[in-house]
Parts: C-alpha cells; structure tokens; sequence
C-alpha cells in the first residue's frame, strides 16, 4: 500500500518518505484522532497510528492521500513538503475528522 499512496501523494507534494523534518504522530483512539489539528514545518513527517480495537484509514478531503485500512497498532506515515491546510477523515468512520497545516 505504501507505493500507491506514494503515487497518491507524489504530485501534492506529499511524499511517503523518510522525514526531512521532526516525526510527529497522530493517534487514533476513541474513534478520533489526537490532536485534531495538528501544525508542522514542511517536510515533518506525520505518523498515524491505531490504538482502537477497531479498523480505521485516514483519508484526505482533496483526494491527495488515502491509506490502507489500519487495524489496531498499525501506522502509516506521510511526509509533508507542501505547505498548506490538509483536511482529513477516516475512511471507514466519515465523523472521525482532522486537519494538518503545514509551514513553510
């Protein structure tokens, strides 16, 4: 899954790729994610991670990232090289919402 959502993310200059910046993670318990928003420097790399007994993906707003389904203590990472505001939610659970934005 990670060479097609490199595909996804390689034209909006989100890159599944080691980090340029400092890693920073996003959990998933209790059906949301935490922190909600979440604020980076261009080429952080993100880090979703399941703690729910339960599957859940994350999926960008814009279509530019969509991840596998993540079953408890998988993850997923992104690095972020585009600054701007990336909205997301889970796949599975459209109510689980959250945004990133990133700096230059």
């Amino acid at each position: 899954m990670k060479a097609s959502l490199f595909a996804l993310a390689l034209g909006l200059g989100l890159l599944a790729a080691p980090a340029l910046g400092a890693d920073t993670k996003i959990l998933i318990q209790n059906f949301t994610f935490t922190p909600t928003h979440l604020e980076v420097k261009s080429g952080t790399t993100v880090i979703f991670k399941n703690e729910d007994d339960i599957p859940h993906s994350v999926v960008a707003v814009d279509g530019s990232f969509h991840s596998r389904a993540l079953d408890t203590d998988d993850q997923v990472s992104l690095t972020l090289t585009k600054p701007g505001d990336f909205a997301y939610y889970c796949g599975l659970h459209p109510h689980m919402q959250g945004k990133i934005t990133v700096l230059p």
